[in-house]
């Protein structure tokens, strides 16, 4: 894609694992490591990185010449969404294809400025817009996100093969929620199982990028538009973020990696 050195895939093969706040918070820890990145919403039906990233409802994209969008800017961020088009307290009531045409739309016509890396945020399943996303772009690898839980697990093992199928390598799984920590003593708590990320990234041969907590502040900053990344830069739970990119932009072989540097001294 024109503008875009690597296309990252953020996926979980079912909904409410979390998925979105991972890639807002993976996108934004991998540009404090001094990439520059873009985020693609690619849920039609439900987009939320309008909120998550705190672009003002309302807040339409500049036209860039015949038929060609700006992204918006985000922290840094350069992002697009069908909610940057849309009013999104009306339902997008559309079919398979039209659902695949807007997505390519959004793809094909948005004008990305020099990216290292574009995270697209997938919506939930192995349908249309995943087909489409395979057969339209050359997909550099997938993160896969999924909660210990071994529901999740199922899902999350569909959405690992079907990248597969399309010859797109798995970058990682994220465990998301892995630990309930208590606001008020602080005393932690694997409410949804134990291990389920490091057993299905054995079972594919691909790596545990990081668990995350199951906290009150993680939900609280993504609803208010500052994502963990930028409300605490300095918290642990960025810390495990900033680690996940260094590990996604490593497997890309260093999105800005031009070759070695060559010194001279008398």
């Amino acid at each position: 894609m024109e503008g875009v050195k690597h296309i990252v895939a953020v996926a979980s093969g079912k909904g409410g694992v979390g998925k979105s706040t991972v890639t807002a918070n993976l996108a934004l820890a991998m540009a404090t490591e001094g990439y520059r990145v873009g985020i693609l919403d690619a849920d039609i039906h439900g987009p939320s990185q309008a909120r998550m990233l705190g672009v003002a409802e309302g807040t339409r994209p500049a036209s860039a010449g015949e038929n060609r969008l700006k992204p918006l800017e985000a922290h840094g961020l350069q992002a697009m969404s069908m909610a940057f088009m849309i009013d999104v307290r009306e339902p997008t009531v559309w079919r398979g294809p039209m659902v695949a045409g807007a997505f390519q739309q959004l793809l094909t016509q948005t004008v990305w400025d020099d990216l290292d890396v574009l995270f697209i945020d997938m919506p939930p399943g192995t349908g249309d817009i995943q087909l489409t996303l395979a057969q339209k772009v050359p997909v550099d690898g997938a993160v896969i996100v999924t909660t210990p839980q071994d529901i999740a697990l199922l899902d999350a093992r569909k959405g690992i093969e079907m990248f597969r199928k399309v010859n797109v390598p798995t970058l990682g799984v994220v465990e998301n929620m892995s630990l309930h920590v208590c606001s008020n003593c602080g005393h932690s708590e694997p409410i949804f199982g134990e291990g389920g990320g490091e057993r299905i990234a054995a079972e594919y041969d691909t790596r545990l990028l990081g668990r995350l907590p199951l906290t009150l502040a993680i939900r609280e900053q993504a609803d208010g538009g500052s994502p963990t990344v930028v409300a605490d830069p300095d918290g642990e739970v960025t810390g495990t973020f900033r680690d996940m990119a260094r590990q996604v932009a490593e497997q890309l072989g260093g999105p800005t990696d031009e070759g070695p540097e060559i010194s001279f001294s008398e």
